[in-house]
């Protein structure tokens, strides 16, 4: 029996933008079954707040350390915060999810969007408008949510026989981006007119690279906004219920540890909130190294039945297959950098590894040997380092590979560019270019020359290079190259879009980068000022009470107060990278960073200025007993 029926959803979710919004995100639900999950989780997280509820109010449960007649008090207290979280909370989570996925994908087709045009362009010189748009979702990997959203006019054409026409309209009804709504009406109305669409996609591209320019504005001031949230509620409020908390230690109302597992769970859930969001919300800095298998045949275009292919001697596909194998392994001895950095297979194995060995020394004791005092936290600092470290190498080793081959693609074009007004062919300009001083970029230039002279045609040469070096923003640049070669001989024109193309990507990048840095700095800065808290309050602060007669845990609220630096410290890390380049494993250099800088300044730094304090107490106290 049906409680719920679709009728009855549809009515009560009319006049909300809950169904476009699903449809939107691309998840997999349709307006009433997102709802039915929705009303199952609601009431789950309700009886979880009505048991906690329960629990707490007849058990007199004991969360924070306080008096007896607060302990209802603070109760309460706890049960109005969970029941802001676990019911409103639970709803408005769910229902907004949606619209924050369909806004993240709109940033994302926005910044693609001109990208793709161009790729149109080219392709639009010998093929129809269909062909067209089924090449670039066939090239999701290279225009991401654009190719997503292009794949639903396949789908209508092709599974559910819709003409091209009604399957644009469907588009344009869903998509989450105003500016792909906008291209598409028009290169309908110009496909009915029978206008020149080649000309028509050259104009568009520029007014859309502009548009990328504004939509990169507002992912920016984003980015600030929350910035700005992370550091008032996940650093600003620690320090200021720490200096609350060590002031009610003084009048002997409060100790600093019993709050210890409000302030961790706070910090690593409401961090790991912001990190999700930001993932959501932001498009990625696109630095995936990714390779698709070319298969080439002696006969062209001529395709090989699997039936056809079976009949082949199985002794001898195992040979193949060992000879694949067998190079792979050449390959990965020849260049074990290169392989590091485009698999992060290996980093997650050594940090393993690094992990592993750190956790031997601390349990069979040789730890403590040699960081004596507070020697948990020791290990747990040592042990985010060493686990972190190898996926930071991978990763900055690839960010360097990327900005290398990137900075060097356009000055490749340009010369080849300068070759053809002189009447070089394709071939003979690769050729010479490769002499050339453009870095990592060489290197892929003398094979793909090499392969040439060996007899591979110019196409294939410039495929297995855009494959070899994998990056999604040298695929575009090659790819609008291999189409025009495939089309004609003069290829100059080509060659300035893609010119324009990418030294359009590469500012916007740079710009992002120039923005981001500094809510970065601010992390950092936010981070930094909560060291220097602990610092005064440990060294100056406290340690000024010493000489009275306070009882005062300094040891206790040092280690207490290093707990809360890791997991601040970690966590804004991640967060830090996520600002910078919506990746978290940007931020696991400053996760390192942090980190360390907090392991350094609570084992050896405050100690040993407190000991300095405790031994000059000391002194004064002898020479005033000797005095006396």
């Amino acid at each position: 029996m049906i409680i719920i029926t679709p009728r009855q959803v549809e009515a009560w979710m009319k006049g909300t933008t809950l169904r476009k919004s699903i449809r939107a995100s691309h998840l997999p639900y349709s307006q009433y079954s997102y709802f039915m999950m929705m009303l199952k989780y609601c009431i789950l997280s309700t009886g979880v707040f009505i048991a906690i509820a329960a629990f707490l109010l007849f058990t007199n449960f004991q969360l924070m350390p306080d008096k007896p007649d607060n302990i209802l008090n603070n109760n309460i207290l706890l049960i109005i915060i969970l029941f802001i979280f676990l019911v409103p909370g639970v709803f408005i989570g769910i229902f907004t999810y949606p619209g924050t996925v369909a806004a993240g994908r709109k940033s994302s087709i926005d910044l693609d969007l001109p990208y793709a045009i161009t790729y149109m362009q080219a392709l639009s010189m010998t093929m129809t408008l269909y062909n067209v748009l089924r090449k670039i979702y066939e090239a999701d990997d290279l225009f991401g949510e654009v190719g997503k959203e292009f794949g639903l006019i396949v789908r209508d054409v092709e599974v559910f026989g819709d003409d091209l026409y009604t399957a644009i309209r469907n588009l344009q009804a869903v998509t989450p981006s105003k500016n792909l709504e906008e291209f598409l009406n028009d290169l309908l109305l110009l496909s009915n007119s029978g206008g020149d669409v080649t000309n028509f996609l050259s104009s568009r591209s520029a007014y859309f690279r502009e548009s990328a320019a504004r939509e990169l504005e507002n992912i920016l001031k984003t980015i600030e906004i929350m910035a700005e949230v992370y550091v008032t509620a996940f650093v600003a409020g620690p320090i200021t219920m720490i200096i609350i908390i060590v002031a009610q230690n003084l009048g002997g109302k409060s100790d600093l540890a019993g709050y210890m597992p409000i302030i961790i769970l706070g910090l690593a859930l409401g961090s790991m909130g912001m990190i999700y969001i930001l993932y959501l919300m932001l498009p990625t800095i696109k630095m995936d190294i990714t390779r698709k298998p070319i298969e080439d045949t002696e006969f062209g275009d001529i395709s090989i039945e699997d039936v056809d292919f079976s009949k082949v001697d199985k002794n001898f596909l195992k040979k193949i297959e060992a000879k694949r194998k067998r190079f792979k392994l050449e390959n990965l001895l020849k260049n074990p950098a290169r392989a590091y950095i485009s698999n992060y297979d290996y980093s997650i194995v050594l940090g393993v590894v690094c992990a592993g060995i750190v956790s031997a020394l601390y349990y069979f004791g040789q730890l403590d040997l040699w960081i004596p005092g507070m020697c948990l936290e020791a290990f747990i600092s040592l042990l985010i380092i060493a686990a972190l470290a190898p996926g930071s190498l991978a990763y900055e080793g690839r960010s360097w590979f990327v900005n290398n081959v990137e900075s060097h693609t356009p000055e490749f074009l340009r010369q080849l560019v300068d070759m053809k007004d002189v009447g070089v062919t394709l071939q003979s300009a690769i050729g010479m270019i490769s002499n050339s001083k453009l870095g990592v970029l060489s290197q892929e230039l003398v094979m793909t020359s090499e392969d040439i002279r060996r007899g591979s045609t110019t196409i294939n040469a410039l495929v297995r290079m855009e494959d070899r070096i994998g990056l999604v923003s040298v695929k575009r640049a090659m790819s609008l190259l291999v189409k025009a070669s495939e089309v004609t001989d003069y290829i100059k024109d080509v060659l300035i879009i893609a010119i324009n193309d990418f030294e359009h990507y590469l500012k916007l990048k740079k710009d992002r980068f120039n923005i981001a840095i500094t809510y970065v700095m601010i992390v950092y800065l936010a981070v930094g000022i909560y060291m220097y808290t602990a610092y005064s309050l440990n060294v100056s602060f406290i340690s000024s009470f010493s000489s009275f007669n306070i009882t005062f845990d300094t040891a206790g609220n040092l280690t207490d107060m290093f707990r809360i630096g890791l997991v601040l410290g970690f966590f804004s890390g991640l967060m830090a990278g996520q600002l910078s380049a919506n990746s978290i494993l940007a931020g696991l250099k400053h996760a390192i960073l942090l980190v360390l800088g907090c392991f350094v300044l609570f084992m050896y730094i405050i100690p040993y200025q407190m000991d300095l304090l405790h031994t000059a107490a000391a002194a004064a106290a002898a020479n005033a007993t000797a005095g006396a």
